[in-house]
């Protein structure tokens, strides 16, 4: 028998049920999949009336899951407040927003499989990058950046690429404490942080920059 209806989510707008339902209907897309099945079951849970449930997800399991991201979003900026990301360095601030969202995403990896499984679907596919580039922006927003040029863009189309191949690794990861995920991880920072460090050297103003023809006509004329 369905509980009562849970009066803290009774009285909800149907976009502030959405991610506060997504963690339920993750749960259940373990066994279900992430479908009306799911949506029913977990509604019941949290005592939501299942109708008014699948008035808030009109799309699909598309909403379903762009939900459950959302409410990740929010796990992640809890967890990490500016004042707890403060006094780390850029790459660890990022490694922690990242670690963050797989330990929220922690037992539900039968759910997070079929969920980038119908991301990846042609028709999904738009929206999934936009979903990607979105969790992208609010990481490197937490970390502090306010980069307004290109390295706006380029910095999150890096770490959604980095974010997603690790969420391809944690899925499939039976490593203790998912030792492999962390490693994946700790290697991909670590390269973009290489290149980072690459491209600020190439991109100072060329007086800045080492020339040999500048260091070979010193040796030659040197200065008085």
């Amino acid at each position: 028998m369905a509980s009562a209806p849970d009066a803290s989510l009774a009285d909800l707008t149907l976009d502030e049920l959405r991610p506060a339902l997504a963690p339920a209907i993750a749960d259940a897309a373990i066994f279900d999949g992430w479908n009306e099945t799911a949506l029913e079951a977990a509604a019941l849970q949290e005592g939501v009336d299942p109708d008014v449930a699948k008035l808030a997800f009109p799309g699909g399991a598309m909403d379903m899951i762009a939900a459950w991201i959302e409410s990740v979003d929010a796990e992640m900026a809890a967890a990490l407040p500016p004042e707890t990301l403060a006094g780390l360095k850029i790459r660890e601030r990022i490694r922690s927003l990242v670690q963050a969202r797989l330990d929220a995403a922690a037992g539900r990896e039968e759910a997070l499989r079929r969920a980038l499984a119908i991301m990846a679907m042609p028709q999904n596919a738009p929206r999934a990058a936009r979903l990607g580039w979105s969790s992208a922006d609010a990481m490197w927003r937490l970390a502090g950046d306010t980069a307004t040029d290109y390295n706006h863009f380029t910095k999150r189309a890096i770490l959604a690429s980095i974010y997603a191949a690790t969420l391809l690794v944690f899925v499939d990861d039976d490593s203790e404490d998912k030792a492999d995920t962390r490693a994946f991880l700790d290697r991909r920072i670590d390269g973009v942080m290489r290149f980072e460090k690459a491209k600020a050297q190439f991109l100072r103003p060329s007086e800045q920059r080492f020339s040999v023809s500048r260091f070979l006509g010193r040796l030659r004329y040197p200065s008085s």
